[in-house]
């Protein structure tokens, strides 16, 4: 699972700061100012498309192709509020990882206020996509507190309580696959199926 109970927060809300890093810090997920890939890193998995949830939740995470190596997804909290990202499927050395990032938000405010919201990418580990799909986030708690041990460990920025990633693809590539393994690394997984559309007779 992504998080239960504040998971419908963290896909929400994480994926755009305004003014300030510490708004990710209040909603746990690990934002980085640069994509996971290059271009020769995408590929294109069809089974990814598709309706999914899981099960006892519902929240649906909707994915539909956009281009030869781009999806777009429609994630829909258990409230019913909708959140749209531009996805790309990441392979590094046979592992599978996404980069989320949001389609501009319908925004009332206006330019100025517009102007001062940052877009960033986040990440999500794939450990297998049939029968179900498997993902977890980067574990917030563990790479703050990582990166007090380690600050060296990969390029990043701490603005006042929070954090963001600013290592270009590569090195943001070697980080995530040398911490595959490591302990609360990554959030637990989710384990989501495919919801079958009835056949109207």
């Amino acid at each position: 699972m992504l998080g239960i109970e504040t998971r419908s927060k963290i896909v929400n809300k994480c994926f755009w700061l305004v003014g300030v890093v510490v708004l990710v810090a209040l909603v746990g997920c690990v934002p980085s100012l640069h994509p996971l890939y290059t271009d020769e890193d995408l590929v294109f998995d069809p089974a990814i498309v598709g309706e999914w949830s899981e099960k006892n939740f519902e929240e649906r995470w909707i994915f539909t192709k956009s281009n030869e190596k781009e999806y777009r997804l429609l994630y829909i909290d258990a409230d019913g509020k909708e959140g749209k990202f531009v996805v790309h499927l990441v392979k590094v050395e046979g592992r599978l990882f996404l980069d989320l990032f949001p389609e501009n938000p319908d925004l009332k405010e206006n330019d100025f206020y517009k102007g001062h919201l940052l877009p960033i990418h986040t990440f999500i580990r794939i450990e297998q996509i049939e029968p179900t799909l498997r993902m977890a986030m980067l574990n917030y708690d563990w790479i703050k507190k990582f990166l007090q041990d380690h600050p060296d460990a990969i390029q990043h920025e701490k603005i006042d309580d929070g954090l963001l990633l600013t290592g270009k693809p590569k090195e943001l590539q070697i980080f995530l696959i040398k911490h595959e393994k490591t302990k609360d690394a990554f959030g637990d997984f989710s384990d989501m199926v495919r919801k079958v559309s009835e056949i109207k007779k």
